[in-house]
């Protein structure tokens, strides 16, 4: 598999080898412009459209929230202190009312996408490159136990389609897509697309089939086959 690149959360040092607070505050500036900049770019319509759409986004309110708790999280120990409620009620609301969980320790590159909201969950320890796009019912975070416990490592351009899992101490490639509702607990290489194994079975291929309902279940025939639900 090839080395995952992983974003650089790193940024210009000083002689003294320490960060200025003005190259820290463009630094998580830059990151949170490449995130709307990239849900501007996937809205259609003229400039207006698109900028209310980036501020009606759900998606873009997770990732306000995220930038602002990861950027507080460095600061002087007063900056914390004043701001920390700010932040827990943001994240609180981004929770409540969109369904919308990304830790701030975990890390996650620039470029993150989130194009429908509810069910998305993101472990504080999970590490995800650039241009990542989150559906809705996505989580991803820590199982195992012992030396085999950790959370994913999750390369660049990787798109999780609705109702993935992805969990454990793996590594997913560059440019991988992962398909609706697939369970991912094991590496997988770059450039990959992973499916979940159809759940369904045409039982009739009838033009027009018979719909009866049995009265002992909540179920539907499909030309005399049952199938309850």
């Amino acid at each position: 598999m090839t080395t995952i690149e992983a974003y650089d959360y790193s940024v210009t040092r000083s002689a003294g080898g320490t960060a200025t607070f003005q190259q820290e505050h463009r630094g998580h500036l830059n990151i949170l412009r490449k995130d709307i900049l990239r849900t501007w770019n996937l809205l259609t319509g003229g400039k207006l459209k698109r900028t209310i759409g980036c501020f009606r986004s759900p998606g873009v309110h997770a990732v306000v929230a995220l930038r602002f708790g990861q950027w507080l999280k460095d600061r002087h120990i007063l900056t914390r202190i004043l701001l920390t409620p700010l932040y827990l009620y943001l994240h609180h609301r981004v929770v409540t009312k969109w369904g919308i969980d990304l830790s701030r320790t975990a890390r996650i590159g620039e470029g993150c996408y989130i194009g429908h909201f509810g069910g998305i969950i993101v472990g504080g320890d999970a590490e995800i490159g650039r241009d990542v796009s989150l559906s809705q019912g996505v989580t991803i975070g820590v199982w195992g136990r012992g030396a085999k416990s950790g959370s994913p490592i999750i390369g660049n351009n990787v798109y999780i389609a609705p109702g993935a899992k992805v969990f454990g101490k793996i590594r997913v490639g560059n440019n991988v897509k992962i398909g609706a509702n697939a369970v991912v607990y094991k590496d997988v290489p770059d450039n990959a697309v992973c499916a979940l194994y159809p759940g369904f079975t045409i039982i009739s291929e009838a033009r027009e089939p018979t719909f009866e309902v049995n009265p002992m279940h909540s179920g539907t025939c499909v030309s005399g086959r049952e199938i309850l639900t």
